[in-house]
């Protein structure tokens, strides 16, 4: 018997993009799955507009708007799924998408997620922002994709093709998890609201000794942007907070003794960065990040005590998946502008 897999999709507003979404999701090859639209309190009708096109939809509703991570945990509450696959409102996907990343998790019992490769909805020649072809990061909390780095968004040339592999984050955007995992590790922070919640999710799935891995196989187009778009004050803000929130969680003490001095550097080299190019609400972004930490250490201290209790693997273990130096130097100095570059620098 196939393995049942609940497809769910965070949703407020929006009901352009749910009919770009839902004519390729509904031709999916895989048998054994259900669509669950989240509505996080939308206005427009887009959900009623679903369950009339899409009858075999389930939708379920929130009173608010929950943000990404609030929306999808009810979403994974209210299903009972061996696999959950949490996908974007603005994705594209191909018909064999879901089976190639079932395939993987049935292999594997170690795999507890698994992305597959995302291209951008407005040139499908290039990886997305949101994913690329799976995600990486750098020792003192700074995430990248294979395929993207910053800005920098690659031609998929198949160089990312090979096969399965061990990535360190899998994208919100598009990626499948297995359930009895994310009971074990606990679901999408809340408080991260939006922004980098997976790639904490995704460390405290390492912090329990699971794999996460890409399936480039597997193929989805997403639209980068269509929630915030790049510059956005309030998604700069969660970015830099978010990261270092997330730092703070899953790193022991001992590692951030060294890891969050150099971190703190680099905010500072950040903050220097908008003032020197005029960017206000950049320079804005960095001060207040900062400033939500130090005034919530106890939030912060609670959630750090948490995830360490969860610990199974050391930090000098996970960070053998991560790469060693920083990539804000590997690109903006060395002028390093891939992951492929960097492989070479492990």
């Amino acid at each position: 018997m196939p393995t049942k897999v609940a497809i769910i999709i965070p949703h407020y507003n929006g009901q352009n993009l749910l009919e770009a979404c839902l004519p390729s999701l509904f031709k999916t090859g895989y048998s054994d799955y259900t669509v669950y639209l989240v509505d996080n309190a939308s206005t427009d009708g887009s959900p009623e507009w679903a369950k009339v096109h899409y009858p075999q939809i389930q939708v379920i509703k929130s009173d608010k708007n929950l943000g990404y991570a609030g929306g999808c945990n009810l979403g994974i509450r209210s299903t009972a799924e061996e696999y959950v696959v949490l996908l974007n409102n603005d994705t594209e996907v191909k018909p064999d998408w879901l089976e190639k990343l079932v395939l993987e998790l049935d292999k594997d019992g170690a795999v507890a997620a698994a992305q597959p490769k995302i291209l951008w909805l407005k040139d499908r020649t290039r990886f997305d922002y949101s994913g690329g072809a799976g995600g990486l990061m750098d020792a003192y909390g700074y995430p990248y994709c294979r395929g993207r780095m910053f800005e920098e968004k690659e031609k998929d040339l198949g160089q990312y093709d090979r096969h399965p592999a061990d990535i360190f984050w899998a994208s919100g955007s598009a990626s499948m998890y297995r359930r009895s995992a994310l009971n074990a590790s606990g679901l999408l922070d809340e408080d991260f609201f939006m922004h980098m919640e997976e790639i904490d999710l995704a460390w405290r799935l390492h912090l329990l000794g699971l794999r996460v891995i890409s399936v480039p196989g597997s193929v989805v187009y997403h639209l980068s942007g269509g929630s915030l778009p790049t510059g956005n004050f309030r998604k700069m803000y969660l970015n830099h907070r978010n990261s270092q929130l997330m730092m703070w969680k899953n790193y022991s003490l001992c590692s951030l003794l060294w890891v969050w001095p150099v971190r703190m550097l680099l905010e500072t080299a950040a903050f220097a960065k908008a003032v020197i190019s005029g960017n206000w609400e950049w320079a804005r972004a960095v001060v207040l990040a900062g400033w939500w930490l130090l005034e919530n250490p106890l939030t912060v201290w609670k959630k750090h005590r948490r995830v360490q209790a969860l610990r199974k693997v050391s930090d000098r273990r996970i960070r053998e998946q991560m790469f060693p130096g920083s990539i804000a130097l590997e690109y903006f100095i060395k002028k390093k502008r891939t992951a492929q570059q960097l492989e070479g620098e492990r």
